[in-house]
């Protein structure tokens, strides 16, 4: 019996944390608490019949707009975002003939996100199990490095086996959500679906391209081993990846253009503080970096540093890491924006004019709080895909037929992830500057 416990400890090791592993996830509700604390918004019909102070604060939902405390409205104690002043905000006399703006129902409200909030959002399910395997998928990633290869023991006494069906689990999961919310009806505009497939097209195109041999004169990665159907198959897959993060890397863009102040709003509400703020900066330059460092102009320069191939190939992949990591720690940020949005909407209709449109803040309210958890797998599967990639790049083992070829391809996947991420939202961010969108 102990030999047996021996030759497979690292299966046995391997299959017991994952399963410990997707218990301890599932019971502790780990992708609930990895969202908690942020603070979503409601925009009510009418806050003086549906909400009092007391009733407010006892049901956990904050005023995020405050009035004057000598209003009448109700809701004393809580601060307005309006920059007009009390004189400012008493009515005028008017004639009966015009429309009285009543500023009770322009009031919008803050709560934070709990369990209750989380779980009847749309998508949830689809968070939580992306979550939970791609989570498990990396952890045991990491466990296979950290325990080691045992050369010719076999693939079951390897534990390699483990490692790669999570891995490719949590994949699978990861895209699939992707592919499900991107074809959901009123979770994006018309117009982005097109520009997805547009991008879809694009990268199956310069797919063909990089592995027919043209690829190497201007990136950094060689495909003589893969043979012509592999191509095709690794062409549709960069094809989908293209479509697929176009909407999440828009979406990322306008966070840190929010985050960052870019809009200087000066609203406290609206952007990061200065620790969030530094973690948006650092995620988009490392992004950026990273995705230069298989483009071989810039490797050319790189090889003037004393980087020997091994030194560079290692500092690459840690880039790699470094950058999937990032995306992971500001994905509250991020989202936190993506809520934040709303209140900034609703902020510019209110100014407009004296009679604002709250209808559509309302709306827009309401679809940022309704599809929060669309956008929450819209930025976290990219991170966990890239990681997951990177990961399955470093097993080593002679057990299955052309594994070699997979671990190639898995490291341009992980980098194409990257890149595809910079330079969507680089040029998103280019055209916010340049005041094309708004």
């Amino acid at each position: 019996m102990l030999p047996f416990f021996q030759l497979y400890s690292n299966l046995i090791l391997q299959t017991l944390f994952s399963l410990s592993l997707t218990l301890v996830l599932t019971f502790l509700k780990i992708p609930v608490f990895f969202l908690q604390g942020l603070h979503t918004y409601i925009h009510p019909d009418n806050v003086a019949g549906h909400h009092g102070g007391s009733a407010s604060s006892s049901s956990g939902v904050r005023a995020a707009i405050r009035r004057p405390s000598d209003s009448g409205s109700g809701l004393d104690g809580y601060q307005s975002l309006s920059s007009r002043t009390n004189t400012e905000l008493k009515k005028k006399n008017k004639s009966k003939d015009k429309f009285e703006f009543d500023e009770n129902n322009a009031q919008i409200f803050r709560l934070k996100l709990d369990e209750g909030h989380l779980q009847t959002r749309l998508f949830y399910n689809d968070y939580h199990n992306s979550f939970v395997f791609s989570f498990v998928g990396i952890s045991c990633l990491l466990l296979y490095k950290y325990l080691g290869y045992k050369q010719d023991s076999g693939v079951l006494a390897n534990g390699d086996l483990i490692p790669i069906i999570f891995g490719f689990i949590g994949l699978i999961k990861a895209f699939s959500s992707l592919a499900k919310i991107s074809f959901e009806k009123s979770g994006s505009k018309r117009s982005e679906k097109q520009f997805s497939a547009i991008f879809g097209v694009l990268g199956f195109i310069l797919g063909i391209i990089i592995c027919s041999g043209i690829g190497p004169l201007v990136f950094d990665f060689h495909f003589d081993s893969i043979e012509g159907s592999w191509r095709i198959f690794v062409s549709i897959l960069m094809g989908f990846i293209a479509g697929s993060l176009y909407m999440p890397a828009g979406k990322n863009a306008r966070s840190f253009w929010l985050g960052t102040d870019q809009l200087r709003c000066n609203l406290s509400i609206i952007s990061c503080g200065w620790f969030s703020r530094l973690i948006l900066y650092a995620n988009y330059i490392l992004t950026v970096f990273t995705a230069l460092l298989w483009i071989n102009p810039f490797v050319e320069i790189l090889s003037f540093v004393s980087f020997s191939k091994s030194e560079f190939t290692r500092f690459r992949l840690l880039c790699l890491l470094l950058s999937g990591v990032l995306q992971i720690v500001s994905l509250r940020s991020n989202l936190q924006m993506f809520l934040n949005e709303a209140v900034l909407s609703w902020y510019q209709r209110l100014h407009a004019s004296k009679v604002p449109d709250l209808d559509f803040s309302r709306a827009k309210v309401f679809l940022h709080n309704h599809y929060l958890c669309l956008a929450v797998v819209q930025f976290f599967a990219p991170s966990v895909s890239l990681l997951l990639f990177l990961g399955l790049s470093q097993i080593d083992t002679n057990s299955f037929d052309k594994y070699n070829l997979v671990k190639e391809v898995a490291v341009f996947m992980a980098w194409w992830i990257v890149f595809i991420w910079a330079v969507i939202t680089s040029a998103t961010l280019v055209f916010y500057r340049r005041g094309i969108l708004t």
